[in-house]
């Protein structure tokens, strides 16, 4: 099911979460990564050492939650958004997520906003309770109250009054001058793409409109796609753009090219015989 829709299955949230006694003790980390990526920031940047050394890269994280205290370091720094920090110990009948949220605007503390789920659909209210930007992580982390019987489901949100950057509001905007050829900014311009290279939406979008209209071409001139994860994530995001703007169908939006070796491999792989 996660191959074919991005989204986990119940058994799989249910193996990573703690006891029920670890569950009632305070906040903790819960890392919703389950594909064999070459990835490791939340591995090497955790302060107590609770996601645990990778012998590999490409290993799947493995947490030791009687260590962690739910910092939420490592989900600041999950290049995936794959890890999200839960407190279900207020025993009220609410539960928090803490969520690592790249859009703007930022919501504000007090704020209701609409709870959604994994798979897109908004499934109640949530208040935000804090935002922290940080700036060792650069990614804001957003913590919404939801109630506790839902604190497993919610992964996002959606701002109940989301404005666009070219808003009547905003001056800054309205002094920059418009020409027929100049779209209009939005505020999902700034989403990152292509995380492992930084490549931004609103880049992508200006190659399009400049004339790049295959993953192939945008991925030589952008590097889009040349990071560790070598477009599994970002190659379908800018297939789907692509249609978008040129309205081909993304079925014939042809992928970017793969070349070995698909996976990082240490040295002596390659070498043959023992590390001597």
């Amino acid at each position: 099911m996660l191959i074919n829709t991005g989204v986990p299955t119940r058994e799989q949230i249910e193996l990573r979460l703690p006891s029920p006694e670890r569950r009632a003790r305070g906040p903790y980390a819960m890392v919703e990564c389950f594909q064999e990526i070459p990835c490791n920031p939340c591995s090497t940047s955790c302060p107590f050492d609770a996601i645990l050394p990778m012998g590999d890269i490409n290993e799947i994280p493995a947490i030791d939650l009687d260590r962690c205290t739910g910092c939420g370091i490592c989900a600041g720094v999950c290049p995936g958004l794959a890890i999200f920090i839960i407190d279900e110990s207020k025993g009220d009948g609410t539960a928090s997520v803490t969520i690592p949220y790249e859009f703007r605007p930022l919501p504000e503390k007090g704020e209701m906003v609409r709870a959604v789920n994994r798979e897109g659909d908004v499934i109640g209210d949530a208040v935000v309770t804090r935002v922290l930007l940080s700036k060792k992580t650069k990614t804001p982390l957003v913590t919404v109250r939801v109630a506790d019987e839902h604190v497993h489901e919610v992964r996002f949100f959606n701002l109940i009054d989301n404005k666009t950057v070219c808003d009547k509001t905003s001056s800054k905007i309205e002094e920059e001058p418009k020409t027929d050829d100049t779209a209009c900014a939005t505020d999902d311009d700034e989403i990152i793409l292509c995380r492992c290279e930084g490549i931004t939406l609103r880049t992508i979008r200006d190659l399009i409109r400049e004339g790049y209209t295959t993953v192939d071409e945008i991925k030589r001139i952008s590097r889009a796609g040349m990071g560790p994860c070598q477009a599994r994530t970002c190659g379908p995001l800018i297939a789907s753009e692509i249609a978008r703007m040129t309205g081909q169908p993304v079925a014939e939006i042809q992928p970017s090219a793969h070349r070995a070796p698909v996976k990082p491999m240490p040295i002596e792989f390659f070498l043959g015989g023992d590390s001597e």
